[in-house]
């Protein structure tokens, strides 16, 4: 499969549907796309199976506060820098590229480096959705070195972290973002084909651009874009689960940019009655309550959505008066096993909830 110039809308639909309300949106990221992939020609999107054992890929995505980068836009440089820097730390070439998460921006963020560099994209990433915190991954979670990485500035600068810890890297990580104006690009978690086979979440890229296809091939014909939603996300075997947990308006958000994140919480009122939904977020929305009632906790994904078009609404583009459904989806297997729920789960974020998955809280079968 090669990601063309025509599938960049599918996949910024699909991926923004799978950040939870995070990962950035992805916007300027098709934008910086459309550019590379006009001028260098598609990117080839490879199976995970398909690599050799001993192959380097790196992972790479942003870090930093979604809100930020609403206004101090990538140019496109970022990412080659860091390969560049990765190459010259490990002494050899990188082999191929792969998101770190498929959620929101960060789903697109390997595509000006494969279109510029000739790379292929792996059809993997290291969450299935987005995360807020670099050691919130499956990389993490199945014992791979999120060192050496590098932290890339727009302007150029660069930083080499290495020798650390998974969790003391993410707070370095998240401290350079910070003193490079609340956002960087950040490659990390090198690693061999052996082990993204072992530890990667398989098949998100091309299911995100499902996801995004069945949504707009369902507008294009004036069916439900919500039921196509869920049918798609139901045929990726990942996301098994999925439905609509509350249609209704914005009457209130919180929200604040503090240590790097975007912190808050946006309140849903229903149509024609008093019922209300509160969607708690840090970077990703991370529960939903449902007249005080948990109805859906992380790692489950949790959406802002358009009510007419289902487009999704990433956590730095809530407003007051917007016409909305919540949806949810089911976490890929992995994120739900109870070693991963220590890293992922509602008490990594300090939430008292216990986890229960979505489809257990609202009776889907």
């Amino acid at each position: 499969m090669r990601i063309e110039i025509q599938t960049l809308g599918d996949f910024a639909r699909g991926a923004a549907f799978l950040g939870s309300g995070g990962g950035g949106d992805p916007y300027y990221g098709v934008l910086l796309a459309e550019a590379e992939l006009a001028k260098h020609g598609p990117v080839e999107l490879i199976s995970i199976a398909d690599l050799d054992d001993h192959a380097i890929i790196a992972p790479c995505g942003w870090i930093g506060a979604p809100t930020v980068s609403v206004e101090k836009l990538p140019n496109g440089r970022e990412v080659i820098a860091g390969l560049q820097k990765l190459e010259a730390v490990i002494g050899g070439a990188v082999d191929a590229v792969m998101p770190v998460e498929i959620g929101g921006g960060n789903g697109l963020a390997p595509l000006v480096a494969a279109a510029k560099l000739k790379l292929p994209v792996v059809d993997a990433d290291g969450m299935g959705r987005a995360f807020p915190e670099s050691q919130m991954s499956s990389f993490n979670i199945l014992g791979v070195s999120s060192c050496p990485a590098i932290v890339t500035s727009g302007d150029g600068s660069t930083v080499l972290i290495e020798g650390c810890d998974n969790l003391a890297h993410e707070r370095i990580a998240r401290g350079i973002s910070v003193a490079m104006g609340g956002i960087a690009h950040m490659v990390e978690y090198p690693l061999t084909g052996r082990e993204a086979r072992r530890t990667a979440i398989h098949g998100s890229v091309s299911a995100a651009i499902s996801i995004g296809a069945a949504v707009r091939n369902a507008q294009a014909v004036g069916v439900d874009p919500f039921e196509a939603l869920f049918a798609a996300l139901r045929a990726t075997g990942t996301y098994r689960h999925a439905g609509t947990l509350f249609d209704g308006k914005i009457v209130d958000i919180e929200r604040e940019t503090k240590g790097g994140f975007s912190i808050g919480r946006a309140t849903i009122e229903a149509f024609g009655s008093n019922e209300n939904m509160e969607v708690i977020f840090k970077n990703e929305n991370l529960v939903a309550k449902r007249g005080g009632t948990v109805v859906a906790l992380v790692p489950d994904i949790i959406t802002i959505m358009d009510r007419e078009t289902a487009d999704s609404i990433t956590t730095e583009r809530l407003k007051y008066g917007q016409r909305v459904r919540v949806v949810a989806a089911a976490a890929p297997m992995l994120l739900r096993e109870a070693h991963a729920l220590a890293v992922v789960g509602p008490k990594a974020f300090g939430l008292d909830e216990t986890y229960t998955p979505v489809e257990m809280l609202n009776g889907w079968s």
